[in-house]
């Protein structure tokens, strides 16, 4: 059973939307651009090891007060405050591209939060050599070929299906826009806001985690976490930037097997 509720913090200013189920020590998700529903298969896994909370970010699905975060710092500290309300002290922070990018400053910049960190081909890097796709402004036709290994596949197609009815494709729509529009606030046009100067504060162990066929974040970047973050270890899984959604059962063994009890 998911546990749907929301909690404010700075006397209404923000407010978040908090999904949570399972059992055990507490694990946070924080999403990428390109999660609609919130709760996965892949959290499913998780939850039968953890409890796990998977908060929207400000300004998604039922999130709200974006608007009044200033910068990337603002948004780690609300997320900080959050952490309070909810009566959590330490957690295993897991984060999947900007959600990896939000994990990961939280764990370099407020260390005690972050028991162990999993970051899931995060973004926060760039190289003019290579850069990440972005995601944030590609129309829809053309993101299951960058998101997914084959756009052909079930998940690949059953994502890329908007509702049928036009009411159902409009808020769809409107949904996707305004979400990405959240997190573009903090990333775009550049996600290179500084992360790599703190990157050496980061102390918790530490799990980078890649598709090998991610066409929206290049491996190179796989290699420059890990380099970047002391001891961290590197785990490659058959898939593309959603290998979370491609191959959920997998990427969850991995991720439990790494963050232990």
């Amino acid at each position: 059973m998911v546990l749907d509720r929301t909690l404010d913090i700075r006397d209404g200013a923000v407010r978040f939307r908090v999904l949570s189920g399972g059992r055990g020590p507490h694990l946070v998700y924080f999403h990428s651009f390109h999660e609609r529903g919130g709760w996965s298969p892949f959290l499913d896994h998780l939850a039968a090891r953890y409890t796990v909370l998977a908060p929207f970010h400000p300004g998604v699905q039922g999130s709200s007060g974006v608007e009044t975060l200033d910068d990337v710092l603002d948004l780690v500290l609300a997320y900080d405050e959050l952490l309070d309300r909810l009566g959590i002290g330490a957690a295993h922070l897991v984060g999947h591209f900007f959600g990896g990018m939000v994990a990961a400053e939280l764990a370099a910049t407020l260390r005690p939060r972050a028991a162990k960190l999993v970051l899931i081909s995060p973004l926060g890097l760039w190289r003019d050599d290579a850069p990440s796709e972005d995601l944030l402004i590609l129309p829809h036709e053309d993101l299951p070929a960058v998101l997914f290994r084959d756009p052909a596949s079930e998940v690949a197609r059953g994502w890329a299906t908007l509702p049928a009815g036009e009411e159902q494709n409009i808020a769809a729509q409107i949904e996707s826009i305004q979400r990405r529009a959240a997190m573009a606030k903090f990333v775009w046009p550049i996600p290179d806001r500084g992360l790599k100067k703190r990157l050496h504060r980061i102390t918790a162990p530490t799990l980078v985690l890649w598709g090998e066929a991610d066409r929206a974040n290049p491996l190179v970047y796989a290699e420059e976490w890990q380099r970047r973050v002391k001891g961290a270890a590197l785990s490659l899984l058959p898939g593309g930037h959603m290998v979370l959604h491609e191959v959920p059962d997998a990427a969850a063994a991995v991720v439990a097997e790494f963050l232990g009890t």
